[in-house]
């Protein structure tokens, strides 16, 4: 791997050399091969050998580095975070270091990949309204009130939309707009509590937000009774993924279908919950929606428009502080279904499971396994694709999701 290609990777970019600036700091990338020491401040500086002031080191073997360096990697090799998560890559030194500078040093690195071709942003001309319309719903549930965003559009089966952890509804924005689902389909995603343009229930200034299973629930079914939905599909992606299984098992005849985008009855432990035990995500010295953003960019797939990689990553940076985190309990701790009894779920509620190829938390092996459990009527990998179908390559996502969706107006 040709780490002289770093020393360019500031040029024309104004983002990354206000992050460098403030990184300010020097790394060993090590491999079987030697170490070089990689300077971050006003320029990028390679320099041969180990240096004793470097606040970490980054080891993998020259296989790892080669295959991460390649335009499009294998899956576990598209990022820094995604090599250590599945062992391919070792941090040794000052965690804590590596945890502020998660997002600029996957940024930088990406560099050392020559560029993959991708169609040009396209201008919309004249301006254009689109059909989305954003209201607020006022209502109690759990004994507290609560006012929560919520955006539609189209008409017809209603399609109730659940966001990812510690971002928001937008991430459905594509379906939104899609007037080939719009046109059978009433859309209508929401922000949790705490989340996007959701406030937290008043009284949050003295409360760790912690979302569980139970209140993810009647979160939802608060929902589709506040807005007077009858039967709706429910689509969710990640802990939505998740909640889809939950609100099957427990409220099955209420629902249409559910479709879970990155379903399974547990995440593989990672850096997710190496940073959530060293707290980065919730530090008073760390920016922790960008090291949440940071630590989630490893689930985008290599090949995702640029444009949508990092919309997608801008929601995590506008999150709450420790709302990310406090998601994170129902998705790796409270949500876990290992021991749940899942057999014949689907006769309860029709299941449809998609999940991309490049997802390291939610990975294809473990949604196979989850449709083999609950007798899933579809499972289908999406190549190309990672953790978040559809706001990392929302074009592609369309093209799983339409027959699904065809079934779903077609069928009983």
């Amino acid at each position: 791997m040709d780490l002289s290609r770093l020393s360019a990777a500031l040029d024309g970019n104004a983002a990354l050399q206000r992050r460098a600036r403030l990184a300010a700091l020097a790394i060993v990338v090590r491999s079987d091969e030697g170490a070089n020491t990689v300077r971050v401040g006003e320029r990028i500086a390679v320099e041969k050998g180990a240096a004793t002031d470097a606040a970490f080191s980054l080891i993998a073997t020259a296989a790892t580095w080669s295959e991460f360096a390649k335009p499009v990697p294998a899956v576990g090799f598209q990022s820094l975070v995604g090599m250590q998560r599945v062992g391919h890559l070792r941090v040794d030194g000052d965690v804590l270091a590596w945890g502020r500078n998660m997002l600029f040093l996957e940024q930088l690195f990406a560099s050392l990949r020559p560029p993959i071709e991708t169609a040009a942003t396209v201008g919309v001309g004249a301006a254009v309204i689109e059909p989305v319309i954003g209201r607020y719903l006022r209502l109690d549930f759990n004994g507290r009130p609560h006012r929560l965003y919520f955006e539609e559009a189209g008409q017809g089966i209603p399609l109730l939309c659940l966001h990812t952890a510690g971002s928001d509804g937008r991430q459905y924005r594509a379906l939104l707009n899609d007037e080939a689902i719009t046109r059978r389909f009433r859309v209508i995603a929401f922000d949790l509590p705490w989340h996007g343009k959701s406030s937290p229930p008043a009284g949050f200034e003295t409360e760790a937000y912690r979302l569980s299973t139970d209140l993810y629930v009647d979160t939802v079914m608060a929902v589709s009774r506040g807005l007077g939905l009858e039967r709706p599909a429910v689509i969710g992606c990640s802990i939505g993924g998740r909640a889809v299984l939950h609100l099957a098992l427990r409220h099955g005849a209420s629902f249409r279908a559910a479709i879970g985008l990155q379903s399974a009855t547990h995440a593989e432990a990672g850096a997710d919950t190496r940073l959530r035990d060293m707290g980065v995500m919730f530090r008073p010295d760390v920016h922790g929606q960008e090291a949440a953003a940071g630590s989630v960019a490893c689930l985008i797939a290599p090949t995702a428009p640029t444009a949508d990689r990092w919309e997608t990553l801008w929601h995590y940076m506008q999150g709450g502080p420790s709302v990310f985190l406090g998601d994170l309990h129902y998705y790796f701790t409270d949500g876990d279904l290992r021991n749940a009894d899942l057999a014949g779920l689907d006769g309860k509620c029709p299941l449809y499971l998609l999940t991309g190829e490049y997802d390291l938390s939610a990975t294809p092996e473990l949604t196979a396994e989850l449709a083999r459990l609950t007798g899933a009527r579809h499972f289908e990998v999406m190549k190309g694709m990672g953790h978040f179908p559809m706001s990392e390559s929302p074009a592609e996502f369309r093209r799983y999701l339409l027959p699904v969706l065809d079934r779903i107006a077609g069928g009983p």
